[in-house]
């Protein structure tokens, strides 16, 4: 699994260009560590935190669901109160997202968890399953947060403060979708000639990226599934030498020992396969949205751009409508303007994010792919003893 290291992706390197050595750390978690310093050196001042937690299951008569706390704390002049804690159930963050796209169309919407986030679970109402959903709300909105756009969002402070969310939902919130309304654009009738050179390697670093980030998901899932089947085995094999002990008195207490080593394996087997799961998937599949998420955004793009190049043709044919259409062309080109610096801005936010959660998650499987073979090494030689002391029988 350590072969994942060599995921190409060019701007995975450490921070201010510093080597790491090799060698193993007395403490493997310290190169995580430095990097996350590393990571919190920032020199940014917030003014506004955001934190989902205390998931709770709701039985009703119609349906059964979970909700979850979200607590925020701020000082911002546009909040009533410094501090808020409301709950929330996964639809009403799928409303706020489609809200933000209508309302901010010019700029990258962060993806929320699917609905099945991990694959093959079925109880969507186990503790894994919402431990992991709730990591991903609380991602979510921290990503929202750091955002100097959309944390600033009506509909984003409606979200952490209102107590009922249901009545906003109901109003149709009239008065906050008119800021929706001043950016909306034309999507149908108009065909784009070329992107730009810039945003066209940018459309295809996207689809390399999401390319290569689906081959990985389904490895790593394979190799899940591969680690789940050996331990079935592995749990089967240790009990076997137990057995045997009780058949070979004189060999009893080193066939224990091998017994024992097993189960140490075991557990150490499974929290590692624990860790992909929850871990190092979840990452994954988010990246894999969030590509889908600004592939949309680069298609609103050339979308305006094209209506643009339509209204500028337009102008050519009609010159005695001179007067009027050069306003007319000029809005469109304060969009596509518009258009372009956001989803630049945007991308190189993304681009950052990308960098830092990659450079943690990649430590972090490293980390735990030392911890696992170091318990695996640990409990054989804690062995190797009693095997050498025992003398031989006939």
């Amino acid at each position: 699994i350590l072969l994942f290291l060599n995921f190409p992706i060019q701007d995975l390197s450490l921070p201010n260009g510093t080597p790491v050595d090799t060698s193993s750390p007395a403490s493997s978690s310290s190169l995580l560590n430095r990097l996350q310093l590393d990571d919190d050196l920032d020199g940014e001042t917030r003014d506004l935190f955001v934190t989902v937690d205390d998931p709770k299951k709701h039985v009703c008569t119609m349906e059964t669901y979970i909700t979850y706390r979200v607590t925020t704390k701020t000082t911002r002049a546009e909040f009533d109160l410094p501090e808020y804690s409301v709950r929330r159930r996964y639809q009403d963050f799928d409303w706020l997202r489609i809200k933000l796209e209508e309302s901010q169309p010019t700029h990258l919407i962060p993806p929320l968890p699917e609905k099945f986030v991990v694959k093959g679970v079925v109880d969507r109402f186990s503790e894994e399953f919402v431990e992991t959903r709730r990591k991903a709300l609380d991602k979510f909105l921290k990503r929202i947060t750091d955002h100097p756009v959309l944390s600033f969002n009506e509909h984003f402070n409606v979200f952490l403060t209102a107590k009922d969310l249901n009545a906003y939902k109901k109003q149709g919130m009239a008065l906050l979708s008119k800021m929706g309304e001043s950016v909306k654009y034309v999507t149908g009738g108009y065909k784009l000639r070329s992107r730009p050179l810039e945003f066209a390697a940018i459309g295809e670093y996207l689809d390399t990226f999401s390319l290569k980030l689906g081959t990985i998901d389904r490895i790593a899932q394979r190799i899940i599934k591969e680690q789940l089947e050996y331990l079935v085995e592995l749990r089967e094999y240790g009990p076997v030498y137990s057995t045997w002990g009780g058949l070979e008195v004189e060999l009893s207490e080193q066939l224990e020992g091998v017994s024992a080593c097993i189960g140490n394996c075991c557990t150490a087997l499974e929290e590692l396969s624990e860790d992909m799961t929850e871990d190092f998937l979840p990452v994954l599949r988010e990246y894999i949205l969030y590509s889908e998420s600004m592939k949309n955004v680069l298609k609103k793009r050339d979308q305006v751009q094209a209506e643009y190049e339509a209204k500028l043709e337009a102008v050519a044919l009609k010159k005695e409508d001179r007067p009027k259409v050069p306003t007319d062309v000029e809005k469109c080109q304060d969009r596509v303007e518009c258009f372009n610096a956001d989803l630049k801005a945007d991308m190189e936010r993304w681009q950052n994010n990308k960098r830092q959660d990659f450079r943690q998650l990649l430590m972090g499987m490293a980390d735990k792919n030392i911890h696992y073979y170091e318990k695996c090494l640990t409990a054989w030689e804690s062995i190797i003893p009693l095997l050498q002391d025992k003398p031989e029988t006939k």
